[in-house]
């Protein structure tokens, strides 16, 4: 049996780990059976992003008579952008791999592994052992037990991104942010759009406000049908062409939804099965995460986990986050604990969507005072440039430290809008001061955070008179 110093499990935000032990001299095994990068580089953040950009300039052209500029889209080659696209994936994957495979001190294998004991692995017909593990093996969609899905053909975002062509329909199951990105993409640029949802609101992880006012514009562009039970699905199987047909019930009447193109995002699971971690010991959540303290240690000694597999902050920035801290408690001289107090996150659909900190649900449930304040984008010189009508940015504060408890945007450019308030949060503790007393440039888009900031009510816990006192500040736009 081959033994190893470190054993990394994923090609993702893993190697950030392996990386740092290669550099130290250890003897690394990197197991990935897919194309490195992980799901960030593959299936997710970086595909996704360069065709939503795609879809911002489509956007843009629509909107252009609200300028007075006549422009039309005479054509879209879908193949050409996707290509663009994914060949600029795949090249960054291989030239991942080539720099892998350079270094003496991996062992790279391509194969998919499971547990065979606690510090035990095989890997194709190879059993291998570590002094040390790290499992980053991320997560995959999940596949919702609908009548008829096991033998019809569907997209979830593993396979989306390999699509040929720009299809006329397209429904989606599934109301979260995977979803509205993609069907701000495929609808930006000619599809017809339906998304179902199981709940009121779109995006509901959100805060309540957001989610509500996203909701509302998301559905005067497309086809969105809320409380809805999505009973049967039926059409061609898996590589056939052909119309599908989703059943969908609400409010006790049932309806049809053809499309020619079904994608499915009803959340995700992660790979603990798939590596049979329960049966080498490993404690799993109820949801089958792996259990980790603090320091991202898991319940085997020697063992560490980092990323989707974790579920802590299922992001690319959040996996990075832990893969720093695990490189400090695997290969350092002391503990690091993780702090997840200001890990911020953005949707980047057509409204962008973007928050840090608590949520006000959160804050009601656990009982805790604050305050608000809150400022459209159409009340300053850059938001009415934009004409960004939906747009407006949300402070909850503590109205006795002055501190911010939680901030969430809305609108055009909310992905770049929240980080004034991480560096706040981070550096400043969360005071307000720091916002307040900062030159905000004039006429910036940035002027809407400095504005919400100072229509927070110090004077007392959310009332109708910090409402009144949005208002009153709200008439400012110069």
């Amino acid at each position: 049996m081959r033994k190893f110093d470190l054993i990394v499990i994923g090609g993702g935000s893993g190697l950030n780990v392996a990386s740092h032990a290669a550099r130290k001299g250890l003897s690394v095994a990197l197991i990935e059976p897919g194309p490195l990068g992980g799901t960030c580089l593959n299936r997710g953040c970086i595909p996704s992003k360069i065709l939503i950009e795609t879809a911002e300039v489509a956007q843009t052209i629509k909107r252009a008579g609200a300028f007075n500029i006549q422009a039309e889209i005479q054509g879209v080659d879908f193949p050409a952008i996707i290509a663009r696209t994914m060949d600029f994936v795949d090249e960054e994957a291989a030239g991942i791999e080539e720099a892998v495979k350079a270094n003496p001190k991996y062992t790279l294998y391509k194969k998919f592994a499971h547990f065979t004991g606690p510090k035990k692995l095989m890997v194709g017909d190879e059993e291998i052992e570590g002094e040390k593990i790290v499992i980053a093996a991320g997560s995959r969609p999940a596949i919702p037990p609908i009548p008829g899905l096991d033998q019809t053909a569907f997209h979830s975002s593993d396979t989306i991104f390999r699509l040929l062509k720009l299809p006329p329909r397209i429904v989606f199951i599934g109301g979260g942010y995977i979803s509205c990105e993609m069907a701000s993409f495929f609808g930006s640029l000619g599809s017809e759009i339906t998304v179902i949802d199981r709940g009121e609101l779109l995006v509901s992880n959100e805060d309540e406000e957001i989610a509500a006012k996203f909701t509302e514009v998301f559905s005067r562009r497309y086809r969105v049908i809320k409380q809805a039970a999505v009973k049967q699905v039926s059409g061609p199987t898996s590589g056939k062409e052909g119309e599908v047909a989703v059943t969908v019930e609400v409010s006790g009447r049932t309806q049809e939804i053809k499309a020619d193109v079904l994608f499915v995002a009803a959340g995700r699971v992660p790979n603990t099965d798939n590596l049979e971690c329960a049966k080498a010991g490993f404690e799993l959540t109820e949801k089958g995460y792996l259990v980790v303290n603090e320091y991202l240690e898991t319940s085997v000694p020697g063992v560490w986990a980092l990323g989707d597999i974790v579920g802590k902050a299922p992001f690319k920035h959040g996996a990075n986050w832990e893969a720093k801290h695990v490189v400090l408690n695997t290969l350092g001289d002391k503990k690091t604990a993780v702090d997840y107090r200001v890990m911020p996150h953005a949707i980047y659909s057509s409204p962008q969507v973007a928050g840090v900190g608590m949520r006000e649900q959160d804050l009601k449930e656990k009982k805790i005072e604050y305050t608000v304040g809150k400022y459209p984008y159409i009340k300053t010189g850059m938001g009415k440039a934009l004409q960004d009508e939906d747009g407006f940015v949300k402070i909850l504060a503590d109205p006795k430290t002055r501190k911010i408890l939680g901030a969430h945007i809305l609108g055009t450019d909310a992905s770049i809008l929240i980080h004034e308030l991480v560096v706040a949060l981070a550096a400043a503790g969360g005071n307000m001061d720091a916002i307040k007393n900062s030159i905000h440039i004039h006429p910036s888009l940035s002027e809407v955070i400095q504005r919400a900031v100072n229509a927070v009510n110090l004077e007392g816990p959310a009332t109708e008179s910090g409402k009144t006192l949005m208002e009153r500040t709200s008439n400012q736009t110069v």
